[in-house]
């Protein structure tokens, strides 16, 4: 067998061997024995795809809920639906309680920081999340609001804050008993 037809048989194996190091080349027997790099492409940075490097990922924020009545977020009233009965409340708007903490930056969202969602928890362990997209109070948003104070006594709206998406207790996104807001960069 020619030394051209065993190196041709023997190049695959050199390469799916992990490229370690420099491989006897075949000889047909007349003179010295040579090598050649087994992975040049290996080890030559014009010659490999470029391999990405992840962003540093924020860590997520802890939005505390006691901001939202030291803060200089401006409250309001919401009609809230609970129980077929109709209260007035009062609270903040969950997107300018994240941009008065610092947990949203000011000015539109744009880039990365559409990849951000808030998590929020309730006391008995439930969960919701909303992107900060959907949060961005646009035109035709739902609105998304932290509720502090309610008149009258209903039951349910005893454990606050709440959470309230398009003020209805029963929307599947409220929360009773807000305990934690976190917004998450997702991964």
């Amino acid at each position: 067998m020619h030394a051209f037809a065993r190196l041709s048989l023997l190049l695959p194996l050199v390469l799916l061997a992990g490229c370690a190091g420099h491989v006897p080349a075949p000889n047909a027997g007349a003179g010295p024995a040579a090598t050649f790099p087994s992975c040049t492409t290996a080890h030559d940075p014009r010659l490999r795809a470029s391999v990405p490097r992840a962003p540093a990922v924020p860590s997520p924020v802890a939005v505390p809920l006691d901001a939202m009545t030291s803060s200089s977020v401006p409250r309001r009233r919401i009609t809230v639906r609970a129980a077929e009965r109709t209260l007035h409340c009062e609270g903040v708007s969950l997107f300018e309680l994240l941009r008065a903490t610092g947990a949203v930056p000011a000015g539109p969202l744009h880039g990365t920081q559409l990849s951000r969602y808030v998590l929020a928890q309730a006391r008995d362990g439930r969960r919701v999340l909303f992107s900060l997209a959907e949060l961005d109070p646009a035109p035709g948003g739902p609105a998304i609001d932290v509720v502090d104070r309610c008149n009258g006594d209903v039951p349910g709206l005893a454990d606050t804050p709440l959470l309230l998406v398009d003020g209805d207790l029963d929307d599947a996104r409220s929360l009773t008993g807000l305990h934690t807001l976190t917004v998450v960069v997702a991964p």
